[in-house]
């Protein structure tokens, strides 16, 4: 058995504790740039903190998904100002592009040189400037992962650039945070969480530290998500979200992913489609169709078989449920909380062949319990069309 753990330098959670960042940011840095979501009025209690401290902050709004020009914009920006800290304040959108930007800022050429798949992948030649993350959802887990996931529209792709420079400094998770999302985001970022417990833990390369993650974060979604979605000032409620969003970000950074996630990334580049809602249309084909496939083609490999058991039971709350009864959750969940079909972004069974073709190089499917044959990637995508 081998493995490693890797992740923040710090973590720090509790409902209603923005309002102390300011001292932790002040050993980081002088100059910050604050990249938030589209509505930066939503860092202005961040900023008032930091500049408390005597901080100087320039906020930069990342108003969608962020792609390769986002970065180089931000990371232009950041040089301009002299900034030697950057703070993501968003979704995994905002997180993503502060992490990219940290590392841009002190690396010098084009971001496509440092960008998997599409780009040349070279390494950082200096590590990446100190950064904050502070997820205002529950659901990527971004706040604790070494990669920044950017969209280039010219390539129609979406591909990492990846470091260990790149874990935030600080990992700040303050629940309040996430109590005026609306139910739909609650939906979508909470089932992306789910998945990012699920495919971790049947993963090829799960190990024991992030098993107890991916279980531990499970039931407290499992238990909460359905509150958060329709009761989203139940403050237990959220903290159990944004405990298993935290979670799955462990688990994922440590363990992989999986088919899902692998789809998602394909069709994230190719379609204007949210990742979460993705990834939960998604769940079920690819959870029904990994489980046929190692029943028919590793019959003997009773230990992943009892994974996918252990997260039906987990889910349902009932140690006796088998497989089917997990995967008929999650079609009932999804169901529940309306999430769209992938046909509901514009997908077509002709565009099917080539998502499939372009996810089996995708660097999440490493990780699925075992390679799918074409046909069972097809399976996939038509159950979720």
């Amino acid at each position: 058995m081998k493995f490693e753990f890797a992740t923040a330098g710090r973590i720090v959670f509790g409902t209603g504790t923005l309002r102390q960042i300011g001292g932790a940011a002040r050993g980081l840095g002088r100059k910050a740039l604050v990249m938030t979501g589209a509505n930066p009025k939503r860092a202005e209690g961040l900023i008032e903190a930091l500049t408390a401290e005597g901080i100087a902050a320039t906020a930069f709004p990342v108003t969608h998904e962020p792609t390769v020009a986002t970065v180089a914009a931000g990371s232009e920006l950041a040089r301009s100002k002299a900034c030697d800290l950057i703070i993501g304040l968003g979704g995994g959108s905002a997180i993503d592009a502060a992490k990219a930007v940290a590392a841009l800022v002190t690396n010098p050429g084009d971001v496509l040189e440092y960008l998997e798949v599409i780009g040349q992948a070279r390494p950082l030649a200096v590590p990446a400037a100190p950064c904050i993350a502070i997820p205002t959802t529950a659901g990527t887990g971004a706040e604790v992962t070494r990669n920044a996931v950017l969209a280039s529209p010219e390539h129609k792709v979406k591909a990492s650039l990846r470091n260990h420079s790149m874990l935030p400094r600080i990992a700040w998770i303050d629940p309040a945070l996430t109590l005026d999302l609306p139910p739909a985001l609650t939906a979508s970022t909470g089932l992306d969480a789910l998945t990012q417990l699920i495919e971790p833990y049947v993963s090829c390369r799960a190990n024991p530290l992030t098993d107890g993650l991916c279980l531990e974060g499970l039931r407290r979604a499992a238990g909460s998500l359905k509150t958060a979605v329709h009761d989203g000032g139940n403050v237990k409620a959220r903290e159990d979200m944004s405990i298993a969003s935290l979670f799955s970000g462990l688990a994922l950074a440590n363990a992989g992913l999986g088919a899902v996630h692998g789809f998602a990334a394909v069709i994230g580049g190719m379609f204007r489609a949210p990742h979460g809602a993705v990834c939960a249309a998604l769940l079920a084909p690819a959870t029904s169709t990994n489980v046929r496939a190692i029943r028919e083609r590793r019959p003997d490999d009773g230990e992943t078989l009892q994974r996918y058991a252990t997260v039906a039971q987990t889910l349902t709350q009932d140690p006796r449920a088998g497989i089917e009864e997990g995967i008929a959750w999650i079609r009932e969940l999804v169901a529940e909380l309306r999430i769209p079909r992938l046909a509901d972004y514009g997908i077509t069974a002709g565009d099917l062949p080539e998502i499939s073709d372009k996810a089996a190089h995708a660097s999440s499917m490493k990780a699925n319990p075992l390679p799918l044959t074409s046909i069972e990637r097809l399976e996939i995508l038509q159950l979720a069309l």
